[in-house]
């Protein structure tokens, strides 16, 4: 706060008055007004005078510059003292008679400090340590009544005197999160209200302090062991306990090469994840970093990433389309240091390859040659696969089971005729009854009696052809009318039938009773039939 400009110790007629009043029966100077506090650089009326009867010869001693002003009494003068810039006693004389005496009065001067200014904060404060506050203070006065005072925004945190020149007061607390972002200051305070004056004050520009934790343990990495070249891996890095996250840093670098990366914020935590991509430039042991960076302070982790080339295997075929009957040799070629396995049977020694060989048959037709490979790198095993088709031409054949000898269909059904014929390539199927009807293979037809017949089944491609003959029965089904009538003949048939064999049974019953009944009486003798005479 800028000093107050000059204010007078008492009005002048107040002066002229005190310096008109009687003195004592023996001459005496005296000087009003007694004590005096002005602002540096301030002007003062000072008036002296003596008590002496007669014209005294009066002065005013003193190292300031001075004027008299207004026409002075006989026993009175006043001077005025200006650009006051410390303190003084100026001494009124007066010679009386030749009797010399003396009074002096008292000059305070007061201002304001120069400079007060607060010590640069450290850039981060890590939270729990403790933390020293530096006003520095240059002038102002008087001292005895001149304090500093040290804030925590307007928390007021200590309150000294200053003392020295320059002075610097300090004060030590402990920093916690809730200092970041607080705002600290240091005010003086020069108080003349004693004085009749005011308060004046002065503060200094404010600091902000920015705290932080970062803990003690390093950060998670979590990466691939190996890469290979021309492959992109997954990097993440994460800290937890960190205060305040958003100002958290993160560096990810493999080898030389900075990785990108995004970062996700939790509440006290992150997570920076990157995607890190294995170059011919790379191959080797790669050393890969991750360091969390708050404050002033970081922590780091390590770790070693091997980055390795591992072309995949080739099958080869010296012919991928060859007719049935042919040879053929597989080759697998790979790395030199991989073990080479060749549709499962392993290489017998390491080397750059296996071979097969193979008399191509209609089965292999479609085969897959699979060629496996296996590589150690950095303690871990990596496979690589390729595989590869075989073609293989044969004629056509038309099996039993895909295509049946003999058909029988019920005449008015719904039939569809299934012939598949086999062969590389695919061959075209006919079937022919008497060298022009065709049997609509694969399509669903009404049986009816010109159905019915002799095929001649003929399966043809480049690779040859072949026949098979086909017969196609058609049975005819009585209607369910006729199938009435019959069962009523049937029935008709088994009732006459079982009523002519009883009727058959019985007449032979009787005859043989006959019979008998007639051999019986054969072998008894006859006697006469005597007829008594009635009396």
């Amino acid at each position: 706060m800028a000093p107050s400009g000059p204010r007078p110790a008492l009005p002048a007629l107040l002066i002229l008055l005190a310096a008109l009043l009687p003195g004592p029966s023996h001459a005496q100077t005296s000087v009003s007004p007694q004590g005096i506090i002005l602002p540096r650089g301030g002007s003062v009326l000072v008036n002296c005078s003596s008590s002496c009867d007669q014209r005294p010869f009066l002065g005013l001693e003193t190292p300031l510059t001075k004027r008299e002003v207004l026409p002075g009494g006989n026993n009175w003068k006043m001077f005025e003292l200006s650009n006051v810039q410390e303190n003084s006693q100026p001494i009124c004389f007066s010679n009386c008679g030749g009797r010399q005496s003396t009074a002096k009065t008292f000059l305070t001067v007061y201002w304001t400090p120069e400079r007060v200014e607060l010590a640069p904060l450290p850039a981060w404060q890590p939270v729990g340590e403790n933390l020293t506050l530096r006003c520095q203070v240059e002038g102002g006065a008087p001292r005895a009544n001149l304090t500093v005072v040290l804030l925590r925004g307007e928390e007021e945190l200590s309150r000294q005197p200053v003392v020295g020149e320059p002075a610097e007061v300090t004060v030590t607390v402990l920093a916690g999160r809730d200092d970041h972002g607080a705002n600290f200051s240091c005010r003086t305070e020069l108080d003349l209200r004693s004085q009749g004056l005011e308060l004046f004050e002065n503060t200094s520009a404010p600091h902000q302090l920015q705290t932080f934790v970062l803990p003690a343990t390093p950060p998670q990495l979590l990466s691939p062991r190996i890469l290979e070249v021309d492959t992109q891996g997954t990097v993440v890095c994460s800290l937890d306990g960190l205060f305040p996250v958003s100002e958290a840093q993160v560096h990810l670098a493999l080898g030389d090469q900075k990785l990108n990366h995004t970062i996700t914020y939790g509440i006290d935590s992150l997570s920076a994840k990157a995607s890190v991509k294995g170059t011919t430039e790379d191959e080797g042991t790669q050393r890969l970093l991750c360091a969390v960076i708050l404050g002033n302070q970081s922590q780091e982790m390590r770790k070693t990433v091997t980055v390795y080339s591992f072309p995949a295997p080739r099958v080869i075929l010296m012919e991928p389309v060859v007719s049935e009957g042919t040879e053929v040799i597989v080759k697998c070629e790979s790395d030199p240091r991989a073990m080479v396995m060749l549709n499962g049977v392993p290489a017998q020694t390491l080397g750059p390859g296996a071979q097969l060989r193979l008399k191509a048959r209609p089965e292999d037709d479609g085969r897959n040659f699979s060629c496996s490979t296996t590589l150690e790198v950095a303690g871990q095993v990596v496979h690589k696969n390729q595989t590869l088709e075989l073609r293989v031409l044969y004629g056509p054949k038309l099996d039993e089971k895909d295509c049946p000898r003999n058909w029988t269909w019920p005449e008015n059904s719904q039939q569809t005729p299934i012939c598949q014929a086999w062969g590389n390539p695919s061959p075209q199927l006919e079937c022919l009854k008497d060298g022009t009807l065709p049997l609509p293979i694969g399509k669903s037809v009404t049986v009816t009696r010109d159905l019915a017949g002799t095929y001649l089944c003929r399966a043809t491609s480049t690779q040859g052809e072949v026949t098979s003959e086909v017969i196609v029965n058609v049975v005819t089904v009585p209607s369910p009318r006729h199938e009435m009538v019959i069962m009523a003949i049937v029935l008709t048939a088994a009732i006459l039938g079982t009523a002519g064999v009883a009727m058959y049974l019985y007449n032979r019953q009787r005859k043989i009773r006959k019979y008998r009944l007639q051999q019986a009486q054969n072998r008894t003798p006859m006697k006469p039939i005597t007829q008594a005479t009635p009396p």
